[in-house]
């Protein structure tokens, strides 16, 4: 699938995300070979996380108290205005690759301490959008011929309805508990039986008394309280389910992202947990998640442990590998250097997939790759800070990934990603897949 973009314009802005901090946005004009008269717009949107690991690339900010609370991107924009810009308009690249191995050159930092990691992926991003448009394709389709894959996979959604953590103002330590309608035939029907699932917890939520507002990622955020906080917050799931008609393990499973670098501490080498009201070694975390594994149907636990505790991954891996996906996130933020030092090490089967942990489209699908070489799964995920930009859900499809997490069933934020899907997967008819039941088994 040759094709050639020549970059004619780039225009870039400060915009807002989901939580009303700013963002960088990024047009792209290029020349399409089909119409020469004529350029052809392409727009990349950067997403920004609350809950960030400490080696993810660095999200250039202007620290500038007195404006937006220091959350300015002013810096990162004129860095692709001045610094960007000019570099590439009046240049042609033939591949994403291309591109992004230049953006890399020209910060020329290991970490787009320079420049930014949302400047250059949001240049990247409208890159990806500008070579499918001249390659005459859908995004997803030009990112399979990237990626190596098929590009026909509709990813079962982890779909986060219930919040805590850095994601909620309660006494929840676990950052998310979702949902995985995996026992479906296609990604309509899955999407459909979270969706009901949802408005069916707000009614129980209700009907407790506790409050059915919502927190960053559309999921609701009720106060539970005291010992066995968490256990209250899996049995009003499990009971959504059931209300909805569904089976739990069957149909419908849980999944877990405990975030748990944000209630981790370190002292003298060892890590501990905060997690109601008790401080906990790693060990009895791990107890805790065997626990939970036995009592509800859980069949994804991502960051169990602090990014920094290899040694207590090391044992929720042996102790619970076999048996649930454990996905790294803050451990490996999308890095192909620290997934690799997880597949070494034996740490971990799955990886979180985020395109501004890292800062390019290209090394993002690295990631991926690397992780299927592996036998490891991989999850395409959104952000806490989100935008209307859907590129995630054309990525998920166009890698084959199988599983994406894009937050709960409300937030145009977030169902801008479920609808594109349901677009690509109309679109492809008879050759959209839908494997949850490969995916998860109860």
């Amino acid at each position: 699938m040759s094709a050639v973009v020549q970059i004619e314009k780039i225009q870039v802005r400060e915009v807002f995300d989901s939580r009303g901090f700013p963002t960088v946005e990024v047009d792209l004009w290029s020349k399409h070979p089909k119409i020469s008269d004529q350029l052809v717009l392409s727009r990349g949107l950067v997403p920004s996380g609350a809950s960030t690991g400490v080696s993810e690339a660095l999200e250039l900010r202007d620290g500038d108290e007195k404006r937006l609370l220091g959350k300015g991107v002013l810096k990162a924009v004129a860095n692709v205005k001045d610094k960007i810009a000019p570099a590439l308009v009046g240049q042609s690249f033939a591949s994403q690759s291309q591109l992004d191995d230049f953006l890399r050159e020209l910060d020329g930092t290991e970490n787009k301490s320079k420049l930014g990691a949302n400047a250059l992926l949001a240049v990247s991003m409208a890159f990806a959008r500008a070579l499918a448009q001249t390659r005459s394709v859908p995004l997803y389709c030009s990112l399979a011929n990237d990626s190596g894959a098929d590009g026909v996979t509709l990813p079962v959604p982890l779909m986060n309805i219930l919040n805590g953590g850095e994601h909620a103002d309660n006494d929840l330590a676990i950052q998310e508990f979702m949902i995985v309608p995996f026992g479906f035939n296609c990604f309509k029907d899955a999407l459909t039986a979270g969706v009901e699932v949802f408005h069916h917890l707000k009614k129980i939520l209700k009907a407790q008394g506790v409050s059915t507002s919502v927190g960053d990622e559309g999921g609701f955020a009720p106060n539970f309280e005291g010992q066995g906080a968490h256990d209250q917050a899996l049995k009003a799931i499990l009971q959504a389910i059931k209300n909805a008609g569904y089976r739990p393990g069957e149909q419908i499973s849980l999944a877990l992202d405990s975030a748990a670098s944000e209630f981790a501490k370190e002292h003298g080498g060892e890590h501990f947990y905060q997690f109601e009201g008790k401080k906990r070694t790693a060990t009895e975390m791990v107890s805790i998640y065997q626990n939970w594994c036995k009592d509800y149907p859980i069949v994804s636990i991502e960051d169990g442990l602090a990014e920094q505790d290899w040694t207590g991954w090391s044992e929720l891996t042996q102790e619970l590998g076999s048996k649930v996906q454990l996905v790294g996130d803050d451990l490996f933020v999308t890095n192909p250097q620290f997934l690799k030092k997880g597949i070494e090490s034996k740490v971990a089967n799955s990886v979180l997939i985020k395109l501004n942990q890292i800062g390019t489209v290209t090394e993002t699908l690295e990631t991926i790759r690397m992780a299927k070489q592996a036998g490891y799964t991989a999850v395409t995920s959104h952000r806490s800070g989100e935008t209307e930009d859907s590129f995630i859900a054309d990525l998920a499809v166009g890698t084959d990934c199988g599983q994406i997490k894009t937050g709960s069933a409300s937030r145009t934020d977030r169902m801008v990603k479920y609808n594109q899907l349901l677009r690509i997967e109309e679109e492809l008819g008879e050759r959209a897949r839908f494997v949850g039941k490969g995916v998860f088994q109860s």
